[in-house]
């Protein structure tokens, strides 16, 4: 079959295109999938590059988020069955494991998963539409509303927000009642999430956001309770973003995060969170009920994933994943086998 094959760590190049890469074992358990999408995400970079403390089998298929038709069920596999349409869990919630950094996973023409990792996908659905969903949806999903809480008449400052959680990020806090600010880095990434939604845009590459922020929305005082400020922080760039972010909250203010693509050891000013009572809110992943309930928004219409406008044929995924790495693209980058 035709993979995208990693042998080591390292850059771009080190995405290896291979035409006649061997077939997936398959077994008791297993369905075969034939891959129709496959949806890039930051993580698919830090798995190239290599993670401290984190091994990877070598050489390893990478692509978390994959949809598309069952090829070939193994013994005992039972509701499913040879051509219905799957979008793939990522995570192999019983065995343990990670579709695309544990064990091969979607930039290949078929992938071997576990049947209870598959979801149903109705016809009305597209793979592309569904590959989009686990991995920046489902944690976008779950940071925002169930750690993150966000209520009707918030409002939210969302950096990032042009990639795949950033603009799930933005819907879903439309889809709540909240008042949306966002940061990107360009006017026409911000006129393309203002047509998601978003209320308030500010350019971060010509304006200073915490000025922005203050002057729109007022700042926390020592001496005033409720003085001004924003009430939630969405934050998984971390880097030279987090304190700066921090001083943009009201008192008692929620930060919001579930990355670090930007750096995750951060200079730190804990002054700003004793004094202003913020809160710090972490969010790891997403949970099967996620991926679920985001798939029923697609089918009633209520969320449409917005997808970076090229797609990518499988012998140039390292041409999807150096617009991912360098911010160009605007959505999820979808590669199609």
């Amino acid at each position: 079959m035709r993979a995208v094959v990693i042998h080591e760590h390292g850059g771009i190049d080190r995405l290896t295109y291979t035409p006649d890469y061997r077939d997936p074992p398959f077994g008791e358990g297993d369905v075969l999938v034939r891959v129709r999408a496959c949806t890039l995400n930051y993580h698919d970079v830090f798995t190239r590059r290599g993670m401290p403390g984190i091994k990877i089998p070598l050489p390893l298929i990478m692509g978390i988020d994959a949809a598309g038709d069952i090829a070939k069920v193994g013994p005992g596999v039972t509701g499913f069955k040879p051509g219905d349409r799957v979008l793939i869990d990522p995570i192999n919630r019983v065995q343990r494991g990670f579709m695309g950094e544990t064990f091969d996973g979607g930039l290949a023409e078929l992938v071997r998963v576990p049947a209870h990792m598959c979801i149903p996908l109705p016809a009305s659905i597209g793979y592309a539409e569904a590959a989009a969903l686990p991995t920046a949806y489902g944690t976008a999903h779950r940071m925002i509303l169930d750690r993150g809480k966000l209520k009707a008449g918030e409002t939210i400052l969302i950096l990032g927000a042009s990639g795949g959680v950033g603009t799930c990020c933005v819907q879903l806090a439309k889809r709540a009642g909240a008042k949306v600010i966002v940061a990107a880095s360009s006017q026409d990434k911000l006129d393309r999430l203002k047509a998601l939604g978003a209320d308030v845009g500010i350019d971060y590459a010509t304006q200073d956001f915490v000025a922005e922020c203050h002057r729109q929305f007022g700042r926390a005082r020592v001496a005033k309770k409720d003085e001004g400020g924003i009430d939630v922080v969405v934050n998984f760039t971390g880097g030279d973003t987090w304190t700066k972010a921090l001083r943009t909250l009201r008192r008692d203010g929620r930060m919001l995060t579930c990355g670090a693509t930007a750096g995750y050891d951060p200079k730190e000013d804990i002054r700003y969170i004793w004094t202003f009572e913020l809160n710090i809110v972490g969010s790891n992943g997403w949970s099967r009920e996620d991926v679920t309930a985001l798939l029923a928004m697609l089918g009633d219409g209520t969320l449409e994933p917005v997808l970076h406008p090229e797609r990518f044929p499988l012998e140039r995924a390292a041409d999807a994943m150096r617009v991912l790495e360098e911010r160009k693209s605007f959505g999820k980058v979808v590669i199609e086998p």
